[in-house]
Order: structure tokens, then C-alpha cells, then sequence
């Protein structure tokens, strides 16, 4: 599956200078990690985004969003992004923010042996 590599350089240039934000190909895109955690990525022209459970119904309550199903199963506290909801630098930057937002009040990834 081929991913939006437009929209990934937006994200990139968005989150330039954070050192602790890496790149991963995940889920048949691409996801921006935040010191080991998925927080936002690019799956086909959408955004995922990982909002968490607490902003879950909100995130799903505005234009563009909807679930995140990969499997048949809706997962909790991700949705996607369709490009409209993203097309511009301010709607790209409340979903970063959101995202990061969320990811910042888990732990840390732990290392593997």
C-alpha cells in the first residue's frame, strides 16, 4: 500500500527539530514516533492519528475523521484523517498537536534486548 509521501513531508517539516521524533514504516504507510511511540502517520492520503481514548469521541465528532479499521474492528483512541481534514498548515498542526499531546502522558517504549 502506497502512502501520501506529500503529506508525510509536511510532517516532517512540521516536526523539524524535535530530536526525539523518528520515522517508521507501519501499517502499510509511514508513522512518526515520539521517543518509540506511534503518534500520527501516513496510510494512503489519510493521516492516522492516535488521539487516545479521552479525545476518541471528540476527534470522531469532527469533519473529515473517522474510525480507524484495520483489522474489522474499529481501534480505540486512533482515527484516520482524510486529506480535506488536513489541508492546511493549521489543520495539520491541531492533529501533530493533539497527537503529541496524547503520547507525551504515556511511558516510554521499552527497549528491546
Amino acid at each position: 500500500m502506497a502512502y501520501d509521501e506529500r503529506l508525510a513531508q509536511r510532517i516532517r517539516s512540521a516536526l523539524q527539530g524535535k530530536r526525539y521524533i523518528t520515522e517508521k514504516k507501519m501499517f502499510g504507510g509511514i508513522a512518526f514516533l515520539r521517543k518509540g511511540l506511534m503518534f500520527v502517520g501516513v496510510s494512503d492520503a489519510a493521516l492516522m492519528a492516535r488521539v487516545g481514548k479521552e479525545k476518541h469521541a471528540d476527534s470522531l465528532g469532527r469533519k473529515h475523521v473517522r474510525e480507524m479499521d484495520f483489522t474489522g474492528k474499529p481501534m480505540q483512541g486512533y482515527v484516520f484523517v482524510d486529506a480535506e481534514g488536513v489541508n492546511t498548515e493549521a489543520q495539520l498542526r491541531f492533529w501533530l498537536d493533539r497527537c503529541e499531546q496524547f503520547v507525551s502522558t504515556l511511558p516510554p517504549k521499552a527497549a528491546k534486548p
